[in-house]
């Protein structure tokens, strides 16, 4: 069976990847992400899931902020340590920027976590922003973040909270 992803009009001449997975490793790798990957990989979607050994530095890497401007859907798995990852932020604010800028097709997934929690920074993300804040991140930096988090939990995706297993 030949399954083709096929998402809006982009031109897929720059595309290497129809799908970015943006999650926090430590809580969704070995479960509901890692098997989101496999399910996706197995009906021929080709997509890209960061191998944590890319993490070097403090930035976000040349390599990441390439597969994000050359992935046609990026899906975010909001989980409850997410914010505590100055990787995922900054990923979130890369894939949002190619949403406005390339058209790109944002899915948020919220697994265990609240969406009100993602938009308003309340409960495990607004501590994790305030601890975020402590260290040197940076206030613009953190506001970007902040702004990003809002964005995000307010486009049209599945809220998991609720669901047996996701």
């Amino acid at each position: 069976m030949n399954t083709q992803f096929v998402v809006g009009e982009t031109s897929s001449s720059y595309l290497s990847y129809d799908i970015f997975l943006n999650f926090r490793g430590e809580d969704t790798r070995k479960t509901f992400t890692g098997h989101l990957y496999t399910q996706l990989c197995q009906v021929g979607v080709h997509t890209f899931i960061n191998d944590e050994e890319l993490r070097k530095g403090d930035v976000i890497s040349i390599e990441l902020e390439k597969a994000i401007e050359q992935s046609r859907v990026s899906i975010v798995v909001f989980s409850k340590n997410y914010a505590s990852s100055s990787w995922c932020l900054d990923e979130l604010v890369k894939i949002l920027n190619c949403r406005e800028g390339l058209n790109q097709v944002v899915l948020p997934i919220f697994y265990d976590v609240d969406p009100s929690q993602v938009r308003k920074q309340t409960g495990c993300f607004g501590e994790a922003l305030a601890k975020n804040k402590e260290r040197s991140f940076g206030a613009e930096r953190v506001e970007k973040w902040k702004a990003a988090l809002t964005e995000a939990a307010n486009l049209c995706g599945w809220d998991l909270i609720n669901v047996t297993d996701g």
